[in-house]
């Protein structure tokens, strides 16, 4: 049976399941833009206690009135020891993120008032009427204790950072960055750095992966290269899990209908199929050894579409696909949804010519993938689904 490219991801998730975590520093997760493993989750209320959001007057009442201004309230001084009574018949000078003094019923922006200066202390001011509570910032009014900051599988942002750094945290637990094998080749398959002969064609998809790898925080623990040989690739790939304990197997090539389909002949233990998409139909999901094996189409672009839409975003980080204008008509092919090459142009989805999975040169540039939806034309201007690549 056929899948879609949703129920095969469904399977790819389900097959790797949840990664292991560690626990680091907040600000090394941020910088590396790691996934949480756990939830964060608020230890105090956020504000830790009730501030004013400007420079202006802490007020005892909001109608408008006359009165004698009191002590300066600097930001991280105590008011209790400058109003030991809270504000009464004073309006105090507080400067932004202060701490307000009890009593205060309002803060009113010093250039609203007459004068638009700060007065010294004994002086008078005239402040304007105001709402109740204007310009103050309660305690608790960002965040209560036990209310989830971030949940597993965010991304560890810069604000969730200076968050959880306000709540006292420093460390968090985030999904270990996996680790995985790849394996490249075929009989006609040489090290790219060889070249290539009469009759072969050099290895561009292992070099390929290890930068896709790299560019969705993926760790490639180490190459292999099949010569279509099952016997010395079961060698090779026990030896590599032993050595390098691998999170999973990433395969690129042999799992058609041939006579050398050597991935199919080793990882037998799994599904192999097609998913109904154009390029990168055939499928392939098993196991060796208990490690977890994703087995990709061995067309370049084919290679390309498959790591972006099921490994990256199970193993890796990935952006999340976005709606987009496409700039020109498109129309889909029968049976299967199609992902175009293509960049983003002006806000606009622009896909390239060439849409065989062996055009890799005519796709070199390509930032996105552009999803068409079988048999469908889309008219320019019309929203489409784009996976940045």
């Amino acid at each position: 049976m056929t899948r879609s490219t949703e129920e095969h991801l469904r399977e790819v998730q389900r097959t790797i399941g949840h990664r292991p975590s560690e626990r680091i520093n907040i600000v090394e997760a941020g910088k590396q833009q790691h996934v949480l493993g756990a939830d964060v989750v608020a230890v105090r209320e956020q504000p830790s206690f009730d501030n004013s959001q400007m420079d202006g007057y802490a007020l005892p009442k909001t109608e408008a009135h006359t009165a004698l201004i009191g002590p300066t309230i600097a930001a991280g001084a105590d008011p209790d020891e400058l109003y030991p009574k809270g504000l009464q018949d004073v309006v105090a000078p507080i400067m932004t993120g202060a701490k307000l003094p009890r009593g205060t019923a309002a803060v009113v922006p010093v250039e609203r008032c007459t004068p638009p200066t700060f007065g010294a202390t004994g002086e008078m001011v005239r402040v304007p009427a105001t709402e109740r509570g204007q310009f103050m910032r309660l305690a608790g009014s960002d965040v209560q204790p036990g209310a989830c900051i971030a949940r597993r599988g965010d991304i560890v942002t810069p604000a969730l950072v200076g968050a959880a750094i306000g709540q006292g945290i420093d460390t968090v637990e985030v999904e270990r960055t996996a680790r995985i094998l790849v394996i490249t080749g075929g009989a006609e398959v040489t090290p790219h750095a060889q070249g290539a002969g009469p009759a072969t064609i050099p290895d561009s998809n292992g070099p390929m992966l290890e930068v896709l790898a790299a560019r969705h925080g993926i760790d490639v623990a180490a190459r292999l290269l099949t010569n279509d040989d099952p016997k010395r690739l079961e060698q090779e790939v026990a030896a590599a899990i032993e050595a390098h304990q691998p999170d999973a197997i990433v395969t690129s090539g042999g799992i058609s209908h041939g006579k050398f389909e050597v991935i199919r002949q080793v990882f037998t233990d799994g599904w192999y199929g097609h998913v109904a998409q154009q390029p990168g139909g055939p499928q392939g999901i098993s196991t060796f050894q208990g490690v977890p094996v994703l087995s990709l189409p061995g067309n370049p672009i084919s290679t390309i579409v498959s790591f972006v839409l099921y490994v990256a975003p199970v193993l890796g980080r990935s952006e999340p696909p976005l709606r987009i204008a496409v700039d020109t008509e498109v129309t889909g092919i029968p049976d299967k949804d199609q992902y175009l090459r293509g960049e983003i142009r002006n806000g606009r989805a622009h896909p390239f010519r060439g849409t065989g999975s062996h055009l890799l040169t005519q796709g070199a540039t390509a930032t996105c993938l552009i999803r068409v939806p079988a048999s469908a034309t889309i008219p320019a201007g019309t929203p489409v689904t784009v996976y940045p690549m």
